[in-house]
């Protein structure tokens, strides 16, 4: 198996008619890095995905994979795969002819070819399943089947389509694992197209988050869910309050949000509000609130810090931070591409 190559995007744009998916972006990915393209739908990252395999035409600017310029390049040219989101197996294949399959059309021999076809099963844990059709296996079987396939011509670069969703929670978190494991054994550089923040979070070295065809943010997961930028990233992460006071905006999660009832001292910024909920999630309380500006905010509660409080809906209370954790946000970045961001 070959080793991961660097992928470059350099001013890409994608029109449709009057319509512009993908706005000049610009985006480096190291070799070896598992990326993840997040974004709600019709944010363009799976265009942009389609146009690094090849799928899909540039209007504009180039995407290069290692040392190589591959805007104009057939797909079976650029030394990428591309894992589609249905798998899109061949029905009347087996699974050890849908994995060769890719070589067959190359011209090697059945036995080379098959030989190298049981590798890949074995790494993904379907060799017991070779001569089975596809009806016969189950969603997961399916999905490790055309992970084999994507994988039987050596890419440098991997390309996943919303990979796990068609699968159900259970299975989707132990496919996220295997993804992960995998990645990390064949040393390729991974992109992955998701809508999930929980996925994204969970596997990637980078996410890069599109907003109406643009990157609103990249950076590390950890980089990017303590430092939002934006609203938009602030709440399409999730887990943070987005609260203006003293005419600007800010960012406060969940979890560094203190509520006190409204006799209490409060040192420092606050806001009145009404508890319109409270959900017991296991290892923590969300207390939903409704400020009096209007403002929707949530706070995070150990059970212990819930149990002094035993805060009820309809109740009024003050919520409160520390302003030191508070992230300053602004409304769009200056550029398409944010630069890296320190780890907190």
């Amino acid at each position: 198996m070959t080793t991961g190559a660097a992928l470059e995007l350099v001013q890409v744009t994608k029109t449709f008619g009057h319509v512009t998916a993908v706005d000049a972006i610009n985006l480096r990915i190291a070799a070896g890095t598992y990326c993840c393209l997040l974004g709600p739908s019709g944010c363009g990252k799976t265009s942009t995905l389609r146009m690094i395999a090849g799928h899909e035409s540039v209007t504009s600017g180039d995407i290069i994979v290692g040392p190589k310029n591959v805007t104009d390049l057939a797909p079976a040219e650029r030394s990428t795969a591309m894992m589609f989101q249905s798998y899109a197996l061949f029905p009347h294949l087996s699974v050890i002819d849908n994995v060769a399959f890719a070589l067959k059309m190359r011209g090697v021999a059945k036995a080379k070819r098959h030989a190298e076809a049981r590798k890949l099963l074995e790494l993904v844990d379907m060799q017991a399943h070779e001569a089975r059709l596809p009806t016969q296996l189950s969603g997961g079987q399916q999905q490790r089947v055309a992970l084999a396939r994507a994988l039987i011509t050596s890419p440098q670069i991997l390309l996943l389509d919303e990979p796990l969703s068609a699968l159900d929670p259970f299975l989707r978190l132990r496919m996220r694992a295997e993804l992960k494991r995998l990645q990390r054994e064949l040393g390729i550089t991974f992109i992955h197209v998701t809508h999930g923040q929980d996925e994204a979070m969970a596997l990637a070295d980078l996410v890069v988050l599109m907003n109406a065809g643009r990157i609103e943010q990249q950076g590390t997961p950890r980089a990017i869910f303590n430092h939002p930028r934006t609203e938009f990233t602030a709440k399409f992460i999730g887990g943070h309050n987005v609260i203006a006071t003293g005419g600007e905006t800010f960012a406060v999660r969940n979890d560094r949000l203190t509520l006190k009832r409204p006799d209490e001292a409060v040192d420092g910024p606050r806001i009145a509000g009404t508890v319109i909920d409270v959900e017991y999630q296991g290892t923590y309380v969300m207390v939903a609130i409704t400020a009096d500006d209007g403002t929707d905010i949530n706070a995070q509660l150990s059970e212990s810090q819930f149990d002094a409080a035993n805060y009820a809906a309809g109740e009024r209370v003050v919520a409160t931070w520390n302003p030191a954790l508070a992230n300053l946000l602004k409304t769009r970045p200056s550029t398409s591409v944010a630069s890296p961001e320190p780890v907190a």
